[in-house]
């Protein structure tokens, strides 16, 4: 009987943590992270004041697990692009149309990632994550064009590739009409082609 009411109480503990993600992954693409307070995640998910605390650390960490699930958004789109992809450039558009997601490419969720690079400048915590981004970006990128690249110039391609990433992002994130889902994508592709030439 007491593991049963154990296994319950961790299961209910499971989904009050999540409830709490998601409400400040809500907060997070409205207002960036210095919108986020222990009180409006409680706010937003529907929960007493103080409840935070009762099932996470301290706020830092459940901001730092909202960042790694929304992260892990991002990286899971490439890869539904890339399973269903079957040549190298194919797999490299994949690449491309997953970091942009058409739902997410916005003047809020781009201000929200901003306000990610901005603290991750100086939280190793957040840093920690910024660099599995980028690594993963680097291993599908080397995936999608090894054995045709050598290593050296997968790597120079991929730091201005990431570079771009980065600089599309936050122009969108200045400006409605700026740099809309379809130039980001346009911009991208013909970096790509331009660098990459007949390797694709």
């Amino acid at each position: 009987m007491a593991a049963r009411v154990k296994k319950q109480k961790t299961r209910i503990e499971d989904i009050r943590r999540v409830e709490l993600i998601e409400a400040a992954h809500r907060i997070f693409l409205r207002e960036g992270l210095r919108g986020l307070t222990s009180s409006r995640i409680c706010n937003e998910a529907g929960m007493s004041q103080g409840i935070l605390t009762y099932y996470f650390k301290d706020k830092d960490e459940v901001l730092f697990e909202m960042v790694r699930v929304a992260n892990r958004v991002l990286m899971d789109e490439v890869v539904v692009n890339l399973k269903a992809a079957t040549t190298r450039w194919e797999r490299m558009v994949a690449i491309i149309d997953g970091n942009f997601p058409t739902e997410k490419f916005d003047r809020n969720t781009a201000n929200a990632w901003i306000s990610f690079y901005a603290e991750a400048g100086h939280n190793e915590r957040y840093a920690r994550l910024q660099r599995l981004f980028y690594r993963r970006l680097g291993s599908n990128i080397a995936s999608a064009l090894s054995p045709s690249c050598p290593k050296a110039e997968i790597d120079h391609f991929v730091q201005g590739f990431a570079a771009m990433l980065d600089g599309l992002w936050l122009r969108r994130g200045h400006s409605e009409a700026d740099v809309g889902l379809d130039s980001a994508k346009a911009l991208l592709t013909e970096y790509t082609i331009k660098m990459l030439g007949e390797a694709m």
